[in-house]
């Protein structure tokens, strides 16, 4: 498990003239919407730990990492701590930082989170599954089955392949203009 650390306690490092290094591991949709200034976008689709690793040699020191509420940067501190990164999760996420009233960068577009685009697929997918079983034929069910087994992985592996899918999608990627 990677170490954490509060956004107050981060703030304070970065106001007394600390240098480091924050990576926010959302969608490019999400980041836009409100990021923190110093951080840079890396989506969690798109962390190449190897990269990182030669970027920040041994001994540069810590990489931080956040997202919306800390589980894809719990996620993506695994997969540096392999290639030997030391990283630090912000607990919370943006939420909290957004919660502590601490300084971000507003876009000027609306994203819905893909913790919530999450729900919100798997919820109409079960719903769609149980209509269709219960009207057309009850072979449907088992879509809302598949889902729910889906959400149990999800939650014993801390991995959901189904927001890796969506953070795919178009409307979770950077808009020109």
């Amino acid at each position: 498990m990677a170490a954490t650390i509060s956004p107050q306690a981060l703030a304070r490092m970065r106001a007394t003239g600390v240098r480091f290094d924050l990576i926010d591991v959302r969608t490019p949709a999400e980041f836009d919407e409100v990021h923190i200034e110093f951080a840079k976008n890396i989506p969690l689709d798109r962390l190449d730990p190897p990269a990182l690793l030669a970027a920040h040699p041994s001994g540069s020191g810590l990489l931080y990492v956040i997202c919306q509420s800390g589980t894809r940067a719990g996620l993506a501190c695994r997969q540096l701590a392999e290639t030997g990164l030391e990283t630090i999760n912000i607990e919370g996420g943006t939420a909290a930082w957004l919660s502590a009233g601490l300084p971000v960068i507003r876009g000027r577009r609306k994203v819905i989170s893909l913790e919530r685009q999450v729900r919100i697929t798997a919820g109409s997918l079960v719903a769609v599954g149980a209509a269709l079983g219960y009207f057309a034929n009850p072979a449907w069910i088992a879509l809302a089955g598949f889902i729910g087994a889906g959400l149990v992985f999800a939650g014993i592996t801390d991995t959901c392949a189904m927001a890796m899918i969506l953070s795919k999608m178009p409307w979770n990627q950077r808009h020109q203009g």
